[in-house]
């Protein structure tokens, strides 16, 4: 299962408000991209929060499937994701990422 890995240079950026550091990035070597986008596209397929997009999910009900055991195949890894970057503090990165591809559609 690929975990996203975010490191101190991201981080860094992120919250020292400098997010055109993003920009900077290698994203084949940094991040998975695409787990990001779909984090932030992808919708929930079943369950208490279905239809609700995964980054809008609250950590609680992430913590949940964590304790439970996240579901098999790519919905897992995007739950896993967006857990592991909601209990980093890391929200900022997806919001961003969700107004780029909103102002990406707009054009």
């Amino acid at each position: 299962m690929k975990i996203l890995i975010i490191n101190q240079r991201m981080f860094d950026a992120l919250f020292l408000d400098k997010l055109a550091v993003l920009e900077e990035f290698d994203w084949k070597s940094e991040v998975d991209k695409d787990i990001l986008i779909e984090i932030c596209r992808m919708r929930m397929p079943f369950g208490k929060y279905q239809g609700v997009i995964i980054s809008d999910l609250p950590e609680a009900y992430l913590l949940w499937f964590k304790a439970k055991g996240f579901p098999k195949g790519r919905i897992g890894q995007l739950l896993e994701n967006a857990l592991e970057i909601k209990t980093n503090g890391m929200d900022i990165l997806l919001k961003e990422l969700k107004k780029r591809l909103a102002s990406n559609q707009n054009r």
